[in-house]
């Protein structure tokens, strides 16, 4: 990130030292370090004494400030300026942020303090109404009122086309680009890094034994298959990370080492489906319903069905095995059938209408066979007569 570092660097110290406003847009992948990059560009721009002393940070969030409104009352927060503005009523949006940056001028009037701007989940703010927030901000930074910097970070590569135009021409076009550039080789070696222990760690001996036990562990082939299904899967070092605690936390007293079955069953309650998950909590006549709507699935290649087809279905199945245990009434079905509907296992295909029959409703099942068929082995108690249904159609 050496490049990036020093470009960003840049750009936020012309604006600190000499009051030059800029704007610039960071994007890359989630985990690939914008938010780290950015801390420590102003990390190290705070250990000057002029830049600390006259600086002044705004932090956003797309996920938290959800519109123009809570944007600003969090900018006013920011800039401790709620003293200021007090109960003054305000015409316009631009009005109250040239309110907000006039407040910061110095004593002598000559020059206003320097403004960063940090919009986290950049992409979301594209969707404020009219853009007022983002026009407002590339509109002061591209003129000479107040001297600010403003930063977007995003994992969007398409976010320019999102910008209306007239908040475009006021962007400075200046993008930062971040990839995680490692390859397999320096992924094993981050691994091990992670989870070898320091030379100054107390127990001298444990340590000894633990990272040797850690060097061996990442020559293991399944292991090293486990972390290439993962690389290829997700480059993000979160993600790994939380593989890594999820091996860790299966270490006692007795079991004192990590263990190759130890990372396996980190990676498979890392990948864990959660909608799978919710199909092992069903009641078994509900997932009946599911492996009768499979079957309907496979023989209309996919199409819709309504719930009367997926009640023939089941019914072919009751009668074949003459079971009472399967039979229940219409009625019960029609509330399992719903039942699935609110945990969106399926969904309609249109809008539900007042006039149209529940029972003709067309409907999608959201689960592939594939789920369905891992369901079936993990599924608690599941009767024999079931688990054949499943495998083999009745048609």
């Amino acid at each position: 990130m050496e490049l990036q570092y020093k470009h960003l660097a840049e750009l936020l110290k012309r604006t600190a030292v000499h009051g030059e406003s800029n704007s610039a847009l960071i994007i890359g992948p989630r985990g690939s370090g914008k938010t780290q990059l950015m801390c420590h560009v102003l990390k190290k721009l705070m250990e000057v004494k002029q830049v600390r002393e006259n600086f002044l940070q705004v932090h956003l969030n797309g996920l938290l400030q959800t519109n123009d409104k809570i944007a600003l009352k969090e900018i006013t927060r920011q800039l401790n300026l709620e003293n200021v503005v007090g109960d003054k009523v305000f015409g316009s949006f631009a009005e109250n942020l040239a309110f907000l940056l006039e407040a910061l001028k110095r004593g002598d009037r000559a020059n206003s303090c320097p403004v960063l701007f940090v919009l986290e989940e950049f992409d979301l703010f594209v969707y404020h109404k009219n853009q007022t927030l983002l026009y407002n901000l590339f509109d002061v930074s591209q003129s000479a009122q107040t001297p600010i910097a403003v930063i977007g970070l995003t994992c969007r590569l398409d976010i320019l086309e999102l910008l209306e135009k007239r908040v475009k021409s006021r962007f400075s076009h200046r993008q930062i680009y971040l990839i995680n550039s490692f390859d397999f080789k320096k992924y094993i070696t981050i691994c091990k890094e992670q989870l070898s222990l320091p030379s100054e760690f107390p127990e001298k001996n444990f340590a000894q034994k633990w990272n040797k036990n850690v060097q061996s562990l990442f020559e293991d082939q399944t292991v090293q298959d486990v972390l290439q299904n993962q690389f290829h899967y997700s480059k993000d070092l979160r993600s790994l990370y939380m593989l890594l605690m999820l091996a860790l936390s299966s270490v006692t007293v007795s079991h004192p080492y990590i263990s190759a079955s130890d990372i396996l069953e980190a990676s498979k309650l890392c990948r864990v489906d959660s909608k799978a998950n919710i199909v092992h909590g069903l009641s078994v006549l509900e997932f009946c319903l599911i492996i009768a709507m499979k079957h309907l699935n496979d023989i209309y290649e996919g199409e819709p069905f309504n719930f009367q087809m997926v009640y023939n279905e089941y019914q072919k199945f009751v009668q074949r095995k003459a079971h009472t245990v399967y039979s229940f009434e219409k009625p019960v079905v029609m509330k399992a059938f719903e039942h699935l509907q609110q945990l969106e296992l399926i969904k309609p295909v249109e809008r539900l209408s007042l006039c149209a029959q529940k029972e003709y409703l067309l409907m999608k099942l959201l689960l592939d066979n594939n789920q369905i068929m891992d369901a079936v082995q993990v599924y608690p108690n599941c009767p024999t007569d079931v688990k054949q249904w499943a495998t083999f159609s009745l048609n």
